[in-house]
């Protein structure tokens, strides 16, 4: 049985759809969380829908205010957090003939530097508290590339080899870390494709049906739990069969 009762959690990209609704089942499931996102509105929001969770407006492409940033998350919680999930993330897509180098170099910087960086800043903290939970959010794309989409393939890609890599150096720390493959999940940024499309990616989904963000959401509470101790340095993937990694 998954118990995240009392578990000190930090969530990024909360106010996004997946972000959201891994905040709803961390809040079902009684944690104690501070979700991070740069929209104000949204924020709000998720501070009147969910009582007792900590919301804060933070930019996770301020590569110098990081580390200040785990410090002042720890501070919030009263402790460590028990739980990092690294889920913000952008796109810039573009044919890679057609990329600017701007274009290319802010999907590395906030999708894989950002990611590394809150990795490393919380991995002290989960040291000395000998142990903890890293889930890292990626990407199908990152495993079977996407037309126009070089920079974000490379970024989630690059993820899922750095999480394997940090796994293996903190699994005797009691530390697991893993990632989260999600396919076409039903959010905000699968609503603008264009209705042509979505129908050639369906016929590519055994399941006929694009995801629910709670299917990713379950996901992450599996991995957060006591349930996933002896898992470290997997991928699993969320994608009705379009992808059998």
């Amino acid at each position: 049985m998954i118990n995240l009762k009392n578990k000190k959690a930090v969530i990024t990209g909360a106010t996004g759809g997946i972000g959201n609704s891994i905040i709803e089942k961390f809040h079902s499931e009684g944690a104690k969380v501070l979700g991070t996102g740069t929209n104000e509105d949204k924020l709000s929001k998720l501070k009147n829908d969910f009582n007792g969770m900590i919301f804060k407006r933070f930019d996770i492409s301020k590569h110098d205010e990081i580390e200040k940033f785990v410090d002042a998350a720890c501070d919030e919680l009263e402790g460590c957090p028990e739980i990092l999930i690294n889920n913000a993330g952008i796109t810039k897509d573009n044919l890679s003939l057609r990329m600017s180098q701007t274009e290319w170099q802010q999907v590395i910087d906030i999708n894989l530097t950002s990611t590394f960086l809150l990795c490393k800043f919380f991995l002290k903290k989960m040291i000395k508290n000998k142990s903890g939970k890293i889930i890292n959010i990626t990407s199908v794309v990152g495993h079977t590339g996407n037309v126009g989409q070089s920079n974000y393939a490379a970024s989630k890609s690059g993820i899922i080899g750095m999480s394997k890599s940090l796994a293996l150096e903190y699994a005797k720390k009691n530390i697991n870390i893993n990632c989260i493959s999600p396919g076409f999940i039903k959010t905000n940024m699968t609503e603008k494709i264009d209705p042509k499309f979505k129908e050639l990616i369906l016929a590519k989904i055994p399941s006929n049906r694009l995801g629910e963000p709670s299917d990713v959401a379950n996901v992450a509470a599996f991995l957060s739990s006591e349930m996933s101790n002896y898992i470290t340095g997997e991928t699993i993937h969320v994608n009705g069969g379009m992808y059998l990694g």
